[in-house]
């Protein structure tokens, strides 16, 4: 019996030492595809990740608007007003449109008489109490400006102007 507990041991030692290469062989194996798996992800999900920052930084840059350009309204608008005789009895105006498309600020430039015309009917309709606050002015500025989009859209089929700017203002 010793003998056979003898080639039992020896039979058991032989599997041991034959089950130590595989474990090695699957421990290297293991490491060698992490290591491959980080340079994959190294080579190529680094660099889109540079490329995704890069990407998200460029917007951020080109998102500032167009220089504002402007067109001056020449002469100064001078209209008189609707109103008691004791308050004012005229209005003074230096008007500016306001544009980001040098396209635009041509097609502005180009329906000049007109803008000027709506322009002089909707000041002359003005009563001196509308303008006396600031909310007055704000108030026709932004009629003014609606009323300068309107006839750009009727005329180019976009609003052109951006804003319309009171650079001078005077009753008396």
């Amino acid at each position: 019996m010793a003998a056979a507990a003898d080639k039992n041991k020896k039979a058991e030692a032989k599997e041991k030492k034959a089950g130590k290469p595989i474990a090695l062989i699957a421990v290297v194996a293991v490491v060698a595809a992490a290591a491959a798996g980080g340079a994959a992800w190294y080579f190529t999900g680094h660099d889109k990740s540079e490329k995704a920052e890069a990407a998200k930084a460029a917007p951020a840059t080109s998102a500032l608007p167009a220089p504002a350009q402007y067109f001056a309204m020449e002469p100064p608008f001078v209209v008189n007003l609707n109103g008691p005789v004791d308050g004012p009895r005229y209005l003074q105006v230096e008007v500016q449109l306001m544009t980001r498309d040098p396209i635009a600020l041509k097609n502005l430039e180009a329906n000049a008489p007109a803008i000027r015309a709506r322009l002089l009917m909707l000041f002359s309709q003005v009563q001196p109490a509308e303008i006396a606050d600031r909310a007055g002015k704000e108030k026709l500025q932004a009629t003014s400006l609606a009323e300068v989009q309107k006839l750009m859209r009727a005329e180019t089929g976009s609003k052109s102007a951006d804003e319309l700017l009171f650079t001078s203002f005077v009753t008396q």
